[in-house]
């Protein structure tokens, strides 16, 4: 890349930076240490063109970009200065997905409106923020405080459909992002609202605990919808103690979808039209009331479920979650075991996308195509951090479930080579740094999507 650096301030860094190291004060390589990644997920059976909902697909190519460029804006967020040595940045291959060749480098190259690299006079490289990524690090600052009561809110409503009212802060920790909870939501902000929770300390680690109960809060964003929709404005007036709901789902589908699962042999028409009317007509209890004595596998139970995973997928500034992040939670939200089973069964409510290495769950009615039909201020951020990658747009694979389209060509396109003189800047340091070995991550146990690859294709029908 062209670097001109105007501001002058990344050379003034790394000056400063040698100094430092200089009069010994290093910064600790545990600073780039990333959290570890949710478990990937084993390769599900390609399913059928006709039942694949290609604007939802394209969806998902656009948030891996996004969410692998924020890996790199987080870490050099950690550091002094928003700068550090390129090579310290390798840790985050297996995060970033890169395989050899490919370096995280070549991923930093390939977006110079968002990261600068420059060359000290002892040939080491830098990497640090540019202007608009300094400006839009300011601006995802200001926008999670002015979300941050929404966030506490959303949290404490997961305490409230919890079995016991209390959930593990690292589980929580596993929707900061989707949720717009802030950085410092470990260490800071989870203090910060005593009259809502607390946090406890247990045998087997951290809980965030209720602290009061509030009625207003235990309708859900379904019921809201479809008091709004009947232009009932005050649905949470007429709140109270959570009981039996009555309430059909909102379906959508793609044209000629396949209308049934093969499952061990034996056909289940889960979107044949008098199944679909029987789900639809089932009371279920409210997520937010005890679910004791509800028998697992039954129809009031499963559509308990499905409510639970609306109402979580809701909370989401995109109604969208990894998979993984769902099935953690199935004991203390009373949700059946074979998670997967039950998303892919209700395909009109929920849709889930095979492509990547991580499958995820989008709440349909939420969208409109390819966008999000209403827009957090946090997700018109992202919007803005994709237009400064160098992400162009292709979808020529979207097609092909089984292609992770992870690497750094498939996400970026093009070629580039990050040793160019032409593409660096080179400038005095006083000293050299100290350089992190690659680092790898280990993965957590995978999810058991076994059951998944008995599925065969159905016949299609035709959508309403």
């Amino acid at each position: 890349m062209r670097v001109t650096c105007s501001r002058n301030c990344l050379a003034e860094l790394l000056r400063r930076h040698g100094q430092v190291q200089a009069q010994g004060q290093t910064r600790s390589p545990s600073q780039l240490s990333p959290a570890r990644s949710m478990t990937r997920g084993r390769s599900v059976m390609e399913r059928s063109k006709k039942k694949r909902v290609n604007d939802l697909e394209v969806v998902i190519e656009r948030c891996k970009v996004v969410s692998k460029v924020l890996i790199v804006l987080d870490a050099l967020k950690m550091e002094e200065e928003h700068v550090t040595p390129l090579k310290r940045l390798e840790i985050l291959r297996p995060q970033l997905g890169l395989t050899k060749p490919h370096k995280v480098a070549h991923f930093v190259h390939r977006s110079p409106q968002l990261f600068e690299v420059c060359r000290d006079s002892r040939g080491v490289m830098w990497a640090g923020l540019s202007p608009q990524a300094e400006a839009l690090v300011e601006e995802e600052a200001r926008l999670l405080e002015e979300h941050s009561r929404t966030a506490a809110e959303y949290v404490t409503r997961l305490l409230m459909m919890s079995v016991g009212r209390r959930l593990p802060v690292d589980k929580i920790a596993h929707f900061r992002r989707d949720m717009g909870l802030p950085h410092n939501f470990r260490t800071r902000w989870v203090h910060m609202f005593p009259e809502l929770f607390r946090l406890v300390t247990l045998e087997d680690g951290d809980y965030l605990e209720l602290v009061s109960w509030n009625p207003n809060w235990a309708v859900t964003e379904h019921e809201k919808n479809v008091a709004a929709l009947a232009g009932d404005t005050n649905a949470n007036s007429n709140a109270g103690t959570p009981g039996e709901l009555s309430l059909p789902f909102h379906m959508k589908f793609p044209p000629d979808f396949k209308s049934y699962y093969k499952f061990r042999g034996k056909a289940h028409h889960y979107v044949k039209t008098g199944n679909t009317e029987q789900f639809q007509k089932t009371s279920y209890l409210s997520p937010y009331a005890e679910a004791a004595g509800l028998t697992p596998g039954s129809q009031e139970f499963d559509k308990r479920a499905v409510a639970v995973m609306h109402e979580i997928l809701s909370f989401t500034l995109e109604k969208r979650l990894v998979t993984d992040h769902l099935t953690h939670f199935r004991r203390e939200f009373v949700m059946p075991q074979k998670l997967m089973r039950l998303l892919l069964k209700h395909y009109g409510i929920f849709y889930v996308s095979e492509r990547g290495k991580r499958l995820s769950v989008f709440l349909t009615e939420a969208y409109d195509g390819t966008e999000l039909i209403k827009k957090a201020p946090l997700v018109r951020w992202k919007e803005k951090v994709l237009q400064l990658t160098g992400y162009r747009g292709k979808n020529k694979n979207i097609g092909k479930a089984h292609e992770s389209s992870d690497s750094d060509d498939n996400l970026f396109g093009g070629g580039g080579n990050i040793g160019d003189d032409d593409d660096i800047l080179n400038v005095e340091s006083e000293d050299s740094d100290d350089v992190l070995d690659d680092g790898t991550l280990a993965d957590d146990d995978e999810m058991d999507l076994g059951d998944l690859s008995d599925y065969t294709e159905g016949v299609s029908v035709k959508s309403s």
